[in-house]
This record gives C-alpha cells, structure tokens and sequence, in this order.
C-alpha cells in the first residue's frame, strides 16, 4: 500500500502553524481572523438578503400584482359577458344598444385581462391556462352570435346555441380562469410572505459574530488578564446594531404587508370571490328563464351563490356595508321575478330580469356589481400601498449592515492587532 508523503517543507509549516496557535498571539490572531471572516460574510449576506426583498417588493408591484388583478379580471369579465348575452337574448329581436355594450364591454375588458395575463405568463401551467382560455373564447363568441342571429329571427334553435355557448363557459372557460385567479394570489402570497418573512441566514451570521466577539473576550481575560478590548466591544456593538435593525426592518415591513385573516391581500381575495359569486348568480338568474322550463335546479344554484356572497362580504365589509345591503335588495327583486315566472307570467319575469327600472333585477345586481368593483379598486390600492411600505422600511439597511459589519471588521482588527504585537 502506497504512503502519501507530504514535503517536509508543508510537514514542517503545519507544525509551525500548531505551536503557533497554541501561543498567546497565535490564539489572539485565531480569534481575529475568525471573527473578520464572520463579520465580512455577515455584512455581504445580510446586503443580498435585504437587498433581494427590495427587489421582490418591485416584482410584485410590476408583475405578481398586476398579474393577480388580470386574473381576476378575466374571470369577472367572462361571467360579465356570459351573463350579458342571456340578458341580450332575453330581450328577444334585436337587443338594446346598452344591453349590446355591455357584452361587447366585457368581451374587450376579457381580452385584455387574457392579453395581460399571456404576456407575464412565465410558467407552463399559466400558459397552458391562457393557451387554453384564448382557443375557448372565439368558439364561445361564435355560439353567441349565431344563437343572437337565431333570435333576431324568431328561431327556438337559438336558445340551444345559447345553452351550448354557457356550458362552455361553465365547464371550461371559467373553472380555467378560477385556476389561473388561484393561481396568481397564491403567487401574490408567496412573493409577500419573503418580503416579510425574517432573513435567517443574516441573523444566524450575525448572531456567530457576536459569538466570536465573546469568545475574544474570552481569549484575551485568560491568555492576558485584559477584561475589555475596545475593538472587539465596538464591533460587538455594531454587530447588536446590525441585528436589531434588521430584524426590526422585517418585523415592520410584515405589519405594513399586512397578511392577516383581515388584511388588505384577504380583503381584496375575499372581495374578487364575492365579485366572481355575484356574477355567477346573475348568470344563474338569466338562464332560469331562458330555458323556461323547471327552475329548481338554477334557484338552488342561484340560493347558493348569493348566499356565500353575502358571507364573504360580512368578512371583508361587514354585515352593514354598502354592497351587504345590497345583495338583500338584489335577492328581494329577484324574489319578484320567480314570483312572476311561478304564476306563469313570463313577460312580467323577463321585465323583472332585464328591465332598466329602479327595482329591475338588472338594475339592482349592476349596483352591486359597481360597489364591488370600487371596493376592489380601494383594497388594491391598499394592498400596493402596504408592498411599497413594506419595501420602503429596507431601502437604506443593505447599505447600512454592510458599512455596520465592515466597520465591526476593521475595529476588531484595529483592537486585536495591538495586543498580537505585544508578542512579536
């Protein structure tokens, strides 16, 4: 069996290096070493890690935000418009150019949102989403305008285009567009929660440095009978300083974020849920009379809805708010229009359901919808005011635990460097 052999020389500097080491200045010269290599990997991680969630507050203004708002866009505008062309074909004959506008709004704000959504899309799911949503929704167009045209001629076939073209909205261009809004706040969430979420690798650092700050200490009382080195006191200090500013940055920058069961991020998700279930009971409203036949099924679907809008927003409103109040008034005119359509009424239903006066089903649910869009707008603009603060509480702490560190190296070395000279 071969022996390695190392040179003498090497053999001999390693000797040397072991007695040294086991010499007052060798101990002393150990401990400043350690203790500047510490402070230098603490003040260059503590920067990257600071500096990095600086930099995610920016990606989450610029991109996981927007993308998180275009999703849920989408969303509501896919109902918006599934729920505008039965609206549009309730009115038999060629609709209201205001009824009209108003699919048309939602096919332009759909495609928007898709468009916005297509252009962050950095993952295969997410594209494989939008790819699937973009090839849906001209088939969806197409069903609608020929069962439009079916209509304007007095032909029955085009309430089965219409049912065709609300199934696939139903099955495929909504569950599709729920994913991508789940999605995009599950991502929102994420991006928040490393903003706010402690820099372990800076503290567990900093918290060595301090260790190897004592441990001087420690070395220089046995070895020297010296109870206090200034050096290694300042950079004990400004090592503190470092850790207390760094951890009192995120701590403050967590609150300003404000994730909570009853923050801004819960707020707005909560609110995009009750947007999305208002839609889709305006939807289930327009079709019951569409098909004029047994309503139980789209009533139970219509109950369920509205009932889990009116929880979500006691949650984010409170059971007094504007849009609460609303949803009874909203549900009290729907109540007229099954009335009606129950006494075999028909006419008075569909006036009920569409017709433009103050206490219409239609006119009822576009006030809701215009109160749940304002608050959307307002816990938004919450939501990016607390990412921006919470941002802003690191802009100067990568610069300044680095300085911090960098000065606790050079003041140890400024104060061991004495000590070791007494020696030579």
């Amino acid at each position: 069996m071969l022996e390695i052999r190392l040179p003498a020389a090497m053999r001999n500097g390693g000797a040397w290096l072991r007695r040294f080491a086991g010499t007052t200045p060798g101990a002393i010269g150990a401990v400043a070493v350690v203790t500047v290599v510490l402070c230098v990997l603490a003040g260059l991680t503590s920067a990257d890690q600071l500096s990095g969630k600086i930099a995610r507050r920016d990606i989450v203004l610029e991109h996981t935000e927007p993308l998180a708002y275009a999703a849920q866009t989408l969303y509501v505008a896919l109902s918006a418009a599934d729920a505008s062309a039965a609206t549009a074909f309730l009115s038999g004959g060629i609709e209201s150019p205001v009824v009209r506008g108003q699919y048309q709004q939602a096919l332009a704000e759909a495609a928007s949102a898709l468009a916005e959504a297509t252009a962050g899309a950095a993952d295969q799911q997410t594209r494989n989403i939008v790819a699937k949503i973009a090839a849906d929704l001209p088939a969806y167009t197409g069903l609608v305008e020929t069962a439009r045209a079916n209509n304007r001629q007095g032909f029955p076939v085009g309430s089965s285009y219409l049912r065709e073209a609300s199934l696939l909205m139903q099955n495929s261009l909504l569950p599709n567009a729920e994913t991508l809004s789940k999605d995009r706040m599950a991502a929102l969430r994420q991006d928040q929660h490393d903003i706010g979420a402690l820099p372990w690798a800076t503290i567990v650092l900093l918290m060595l440095v301090l260790i190897g700050c004592g441990g001087g200490t420690f070395v220089l009382l046995r070895r020297t009978n010296r109870r206090m080195n200034l050096g290694l006191a300042v950079a004990a200090g400004a090592t503190a300083l470092a850790l207390f500013w760094v951890v009192a940055a995120t701590i403050i920058a967590a609150a300003a974020l404000d994730t909570g069961k009853s923050g801004a991020t819960s707020r707005f998700e909560t609110l995009t849920q009750a947007r999305i279930l208002a839609q889709q009971a305006r939807t289930d409203e327009t079709l019951e009379l569409i098909t004029r036949g047994d309503i139980t099924t789209s009533e139970t679907d219509y109950r369920k809805h509205t009932t889990e809008l009116a929880d979500r927003l006691a949650t984010a409103a409170g059971p007094d708010s504007a849009a609460a109040r609303s949803v009874l008034g909203w549900t009290a005119g729907h109540a007229k229009q099954r009335e009606a359509y129950e006494a075999a009424n028909y006419p008075a239903a569909v006036a009920q359901a569409i017709g433009t006066g103050p206490d219409t089903s239609a006119t009822l649910f576009a006030h809701l919808d215009q109160l749940l869009r304002d608050n959307l707008i307002q816990e938004r603009g919450e939501l990016r005011d607390g990412v921006d603060s919470a941002g802003a509480t690191f802009t100067l702490s990568p610069a300044g635990t680095l300085v911090l560190l960098f000065g606790a190296a050079a003041s140890t070395v400024t104060g061991l460097w004495p000590r070791v000279k007494e020696f030579l």
